[in-house]
């Protein structure tokens, strides 16, 4: 449907930016900060509005255990506003934490970010998708779904991006992509 232009996201070895980020409660979060505690996923997506990321948010929820196992956590990053993530379809299923990127810094810091035309706009309009509603800003910015693995030092160990939304990394890899960053 919509085609994403193409962008630099981090590669393994760059550092994770500090950014701020909200919570479901609305509130400010930095992300080193989340990081420090233990090897963490990191993933990216565009919204609760979007059946795909909905579904790949549904699919993670099955390797929590694993990740855990492996002494990693999972957090999942939108641009939705703080008060859209907790009406995240599925929500309840998830025990992992959804945090807000609606001013898009994470995003643009990770090189994932992209300005969504007047085009697309409209034709998410014509599914009932209102961007500037889910993240409360008028910025028309989403990120490309994406996966980070990074360490507690805030190195990123593992990176995939892929700028078509309908592809997303299997559960499974990601796991595999955390075992590989622990050895």
């Amino acid at each position: 449907m919509v085609a994403a232009p193409a962008t630099k996201p981090l590669a393994p070895g760059d550092a994770v930016p500090d950014v701020a980020l909200r919570t479901e409660e609305d509130k400010e979060v930095k992300l080193r900060q989340l990081l420090s505690a233990r090897p963490t996923v990191l993933i990216f997506y565009r919204g609760g509005w979007c059946p795909f990321c909905t579904r790949h948010l549904k699919e993670l929820a099955s390797i929590e255990k694993d990740l855990a196992r492996a002494g990693a956590q999972l957090l999942a990053i939108s641009m939705d506003q703080p008060a859209k993530l907790k009406a995240t379809p599925n929500r309840d299923q998830l025990g992992y934490r959804l945090l807000s990127d609606s001013d898009a810094a994470a995003a643009q810091a990770f090189g994932i970010a992209f300005k969504v035309d007047d085009a697309a706009v409209e034709k998410y309009r014509g599914f009932g998708i209102k961007l500037e509603a889910a993240s409360g800003r008028d910025h028309r910015i989403l990120p490309h779904p994406a996966v980070f693995v990074a360490e507690t030092s805030g190195k990123i160990r593992f990176a995939h991006v892929n700028p078509d939304y309908k592809v997303r990394l299997e559960a499974k890899k990601i796991v595999e992509a955390v075992q590989a960053a622990g050895r």
